[in-house]
Parts: C-alpha cells; sequence; structure tokens
C-alpha cells in the first residue's frame, strides 16, 4: 500500500475489485466492500466481517466522503459514536419500532440503525455506495436524515413508523412535522412564542445557531430530569427549522421588567425578600446537582403568574457559556475568576447571586451604573464593590457583600444563603 493511504488513521477505502481467495496473514474481500486502512501499515479492517490482514494498496481506492447533513447532530434519534450493547441499553427492547441511530465504534464512518422487533435489537449497518446511503440496496438517500424520515426500506418500514428513541428518553419530544405542533401559537417577540400542548400554555423558544442547539440538545437528558418549583420547567423540544425549546409559560415575564414596571411603590421590601429566597432554592438545587448555571442575573430569572421567581436558561447558559470569548460574556454579572481563567464553579454562580441580588434590591436597575465593561473589570480587580442600593437592609447588603469575595472559597454556598435569606426573611414576618 502506498500514498495518501499511508497518511491517516482509520482511512475508509473501497475495494475496487474482489480478493476473495485470500493468502495467509491477508484479507478477503468483494469489489465494493469498505476497509478501515490502519497508519503506516499495510494493513486493514473490513468494516463488514471485522476480520484484519494485510492488504494490496492497487486494490483499494479512498472512499469517498459521506455527505452528512450538518443538523444530524441535531436528531433525537442519532447517538453518535455508541456501540452496539450501548444501543440495546439506551433502546430497551420493550416495544417493537423503537429505533436510533449511530456510528460503529468499529468501523468510524459507518452508521447502524438499531431497531426492536420481539424484544430484540436488530442492528442494521447502513450501506454507503457511489456517495449515497441505503438499507436494502434498492432505495439510495445523500443523507441520513433523507433516509430516516422517508423510511426507504419495505421490510422496515412498518417498524420505524411506529416510535424513536431520543437522547432524553425522559423528554417529551415533539414531532418536526408541523401537524404536531403546539397548537395556536402567537408571535410574542422574534425569539418567543406562546403556545398551546396538552391543555396548557406552554412557552416557545427558537434557537437558531446549530451549535448551541446541538449543545442543548446534549444537556436535555439532565434538565428534564430537574423538578423544583423555582425552576422553569423543561417540557420537550421541537425540531423543524431549527430547535425550538418548549417551557411552562411565565406571565408575569422576567423579573427585572417586572420590578421596574412596579417599582418600590407596588412591590414590598418582603417580597424583594421573598424573590431572593426563591431564586436562591433554585440555585441551590442546581448546586446539589452539581450543575452551573453561568449566566445568572435578573433578566434569566421568570416571575409566574402566582408571582414565584423561577430560575430559567440554566440549561442554555451552560452550553453557550464555554467562553472562549469574553466579548459574549455578561461581564457585569460575572465573577473575576470566570473573566481571567474561564474557570466557572458554584463559586462563580454565587458571586452573580450577588449581582442578582443588588438588581432586586434597586428594583431592576442595571449594576455598576454609569460604568462602562472596562471600567467595571478594572475596578472589580482592584477591589472595587458595588454600595448597597437605595433602601437596601443593611443584612441583605451583608449577604451580597459575602457573594463577592475574591477568593472563591470564602463565598457562601447556596445552602448558606438561603439559611440566612430565611432569617431575614422571618424578621420581616414577625
Amino acid at each position: 500500500l502506498s500514498g495518501p493511504f499511508l497518511c491517516f488513521w482509520g482511512t475508509q477505502c473501497v475495494a475496487k475489485k474482489q480478493h476473495c481467495t485470500p493468502k495467509a496473514g491477508e484479507v478477503a474481500y468483494h469489489k465494493g466492500d469498505v476497509l478501515t486502512v490502519r497508519k503506516g501499515e499495510y494493513r486493514a479492517r473490513h468494516n463488514t466481517t471485522g476480520e484484519e490482514g494485510l492488504i494490496s494498496g492497487s486494490n483499494l481506492r479512498e472512499r469517498e466522503a459521506l455527505r452528512i447533513d450538518p443538523k444530524l447532530s441535531l436528531m433525537p434519534w442519532f447517538h453518535g459514536k455508541i456501540s452496539g450493547p450501548q444501543a440495546v441499553g439506551k433502546l430497551k427492547p420493550t416495544e417493537d419500532g423503537l429505533f436510533l441511530v449511530r456510528e460503529s465504534v468499529r468501523h468510524p464512518g459507518d452508521f447502524v440503525l438499531c431497531v426492536c422487533f420481539s424484544e430484540k435489537v436488530f442492528h442494521y449497518r447502513v450501506i454507503f455506495r457511489d456517495n449515497k446511503l441505503s438499507i436494502d440496496s434498492k432505495q439510495f438517500f445523500y443523507n441520513l436524515i433523507d433516509m430516516i424520515e422517508v423510511r426507504p426500506a419495505a421490510n422496515l418500514s412498518a417498524f420505524l413508523h411506529l416510535s424513536r428513541v431520543s437522547r432524553d428518553t425522559s423528554a417529551l419530544w415533539f414531532s418536526r412535522g408541523k401537524e404536531n405542533w403546539a397548537t395556536h401559537l402567537v408571535v410574542v417577540n422574534v425569539i418567543m412564542y406562546v403556545g398551546e400542548y396538552a391543555g396548557q400554555r406552554v412557552a416557545v423558544k427558537n434557537i437558531k445557531c446549530d451549535v448551541t442547539a446541538q449543545a442543548f440538545l446534549e444537556e436535555t437528558s439532565v434538565m428534564t430530569n430537574l423538578h423544583h418549583k423555582n425552576l422553569v420547567r423543561l417540557l420537550g423540544v421541537i425540531l423543524h427549522n431549527g430547535l425550538h425549546i418548549v417551557t411552562e409559560l411565565m406571565t408575569k415575564g422576567n423579573l427585572v421588567n417586572f420590578l421596574r414596571s412596579r417599582g418600590r411603590f407596588a412591590v414590598s421590601a418582603t417580597q424583594l425578600l421573598r424573590f431572593a429566597l426563591d431564586v436562591c432554592e433554585g440555585m441551590e438545587h442546581l448546586e446539589s446537582k452539581k450543575l452551573l448555571h453561568r449566566d445568572l442575573a435578573g433578566r434569566n430569572i421568570l416571575v409566574s403568574e402566582d408571582t414565584v421567581a423561577k430560575v430559567s436558561d440554566f440549561g442554555l447558559a451552560k452550553v453557550s457559556s464555554t467562553a472562549t470569548d469574553n466579548s459574549k460574556l455578561p461581564i457585569k454579572w460575572t465573577a473575576p475568576e470566570a473573566l481571567k481563567k474561564k474557570k466557572f464553579s458554584a463559586q462563580s454562580d454565587v458571586w452573580s447571586y450577588g449581582v442578582l441580588l443588588w438588581e432586586i434590591f434597586s428594583y431592576g436597575r442595571q449594576p455598576y451604573p454609569k460604568m462602562s465593561l472596562s471600567e467595571v473589570r478594572e475596578l472589580v480587580d482592584q477591589g472595587y464593590r458595588m454600595e448597597p442600593p437605595d433602601g437596601c437592609p443593611p443584612d441583605v447588603y451583608s449577604i451580597m457583600s459575602s457573594c463577592w469575595e475574591t477568593e472563591p472559597k470564602r463565598r457562601p454556598s447556596f445552602l448558606k444563603l438561603r439559611e440566612r435569606l430565611e432569617k431575614e426573611l422571618e424578621m420581616y414576618l414577625l
């Protein structure tokens, strides 16, 4: 073997002619078979039989690049590179028709359709020929999404129309088809809709960025298992012209606008403490699950019909704040170590919570008023901390200040913050 076949590990090659009578140590193959060639060796592994042996480079050509739809990673039935046993574990074959598609672990670049039938899982290797895909060698498609959605193979059509297993088996995955969308969707703004599903009003938020959407899908198995009275509940997703996140509807909007529109004459100090405690309890639950928010701010706290504050966008914040670009970080809410070293932690969320407390007790004012972002960064690094908002109780400001300790380990946990806020609220209720 010579040429480009020696340059890459795991190069996918196609046999140009058959080699059915191999000598000792050689691998047998037919014309059109796919083999994986090892780097720097005259050896290959047959992608179907798994047999390994010597090969002749003159009998092979490099396989054309598979035409993969960039939205493949957003498909709930695509599970990436997992093994056959892992697929069986995900499918738990109790219902005929459940299926998923995976990339082969043993043969990278090959795809496998795994289908449940008669309490077993059948693994169908996706055929790749002339830059097209097929299951039955009769009907070919240019990408996996078309192959799965059109359901070409007659012997599989009875299975695939029944159901699918998504990466999050507990999530309520809506159909991508418009006919099963939440009905009566009404546009509220550019990215948010109000809809109705199963007799309840819901909020529908659209994510158009494929990278963020893909990362969000990877977090849904965690998010849909988070049930707490102070976390906005994720109900499901819709995959149609992008990703649409469906959550419970919070009728009174975000906390900042709620406070600004009502002011100190309509919202009592007791209510402010209740909001602070609501958010703290939601964050304590995230902390107990070892989950981070990374973008905790008043704009990401929503208020329900019965005036309960709930933390929202915690999944989106986690996946979109890998923080390779500081220009995308909410500087006024982000802890110094997170800005400098990209180090996010429960303690950096506590710092953000301190800024959120300032927002609450200033009735929705912008933190660090009249200061530019560069000034904020410079002054905070030098030890500057915001003064208490007008009318803020001294004990509440003490709690804020404890969240802004320079050393992250000196900041209180959300459990400790909750205990202090509960005591403060008790004093107001006496």
